[in-house]
């Protein structure tokens, strides 16, 4: 993709995602409509299908011949990353927006036959925009986010990660588990996945944790933990597929094998 390419749909990604995000805002107070999809936990409103199909509309009429993967079923069933693809989030941390009216974002990155060349995260009532183009760096609005420390220890880092892990379960040991927790400084859930990489992005957590996460929920942080510096893997410490859902594990590169090893010995 070249620059002038990658420049137009930065511009214009940029523009519906702000647009989109004013438009939930002026709605915020409005009653919801509220479903649940696989689980009860996993809510879904009317605000996520409109902004996604708001985002998919412009998409569509602008770039006829680009690929949509999204959330909420307006995109189309695609088996590669060939082409150009939009990889969306309509609202990322709806349970958040259903009960906080805050700390949910719109997610939206663009990949480019399988490179990740753009990604947008907006934190919409906080006005806060995480983006980032491959190889220019990464911002929080016009902030160029620093790369990660170098002399970190896992000792004063914190890590976020949700209540899953630290729970009898069938995946993890959660005396394992613990035993990390008690290692590091401390740990943090925020309940948006888009917006965790973003704080690991922009160093305010140093390490982010999930069992399963989907295409949609980490594009565009993938995009933008990368452009600084940071790692991003499977709990594995294998490389994405961002076809189907994938553990994660967002970190600075500093304490990516004490985690992993804390990980590896704590599975079951």
């Amino acid at each position: 993709m070249d620059k002038i390419n990658r420049d137009k749909l930065y511009l214009d990604a940029k523009a519906w995602v702000l647009e989109a995000g004013e438009q939930i805002r002026n709605k915020i107070n409005e009653p919801r409509v509220i479903e649940t999809k696989s689980n009860p936990d996993d809510l879904v409103t009317e605000m996520d299908k409109q902004t996604e199909k708001f985002l998919v509309e412009k998409i569509k009429a602008t770039y006829s011949d680009h690929y949509i993967i999204g959330e909420e079923g307006y995109g189309d069933e695609l088996t590669s990353l060939q082409g150009t693809v939009w990889i969306i989030d309509p609202i990322d941390g709806t349970m958040n927006f259903v009960h906080q009216q805050k700390n949910f974002a719109i997610s939206v990155a663009v990949f480019h036959d399988g490179i990740g060349e753009i990604g947008l995260i907006y934190d919409v009532m906080a006005d806060e925009l995480y983006h980032a183009k491959r190889s220019e760096g990464a911002f929080k609005n016009e902030e160029l986010l620093p790369e990660p420390r170098q002399d970190l220890k896992l000792e004063e880092s914190i890590v976020d990660m949700n209540h899953y892990f630290l729970c009898p379960n069938r995946i993890v040991d959660e005396k394992i588990m613990h035993q990390m927790i008690r290692t590091v400084r401390g740990s943090r859930t925020y309940g948006s996945a888009a917006l965790e990489l973003a704080y690991v992005a922009e160093g305010i957590i140093d390490a982010y944790l999930s069992m399963r996460l989907a295409p949609w929920d980490i594009a565009a942080g993938v995009v933008i933990v990368n452009e600084v510096g940071g790692n991003v893997t499977t709990l594995d410490g294998d490389e994405l597929n961002m076809l189907g859902n994938n553990s994660i594990l967002a970190c600075n590169p500093k304490i990516q094998e004490q985690l992993l090893a804390f990980i590896k010995n704590g599975r079951k």
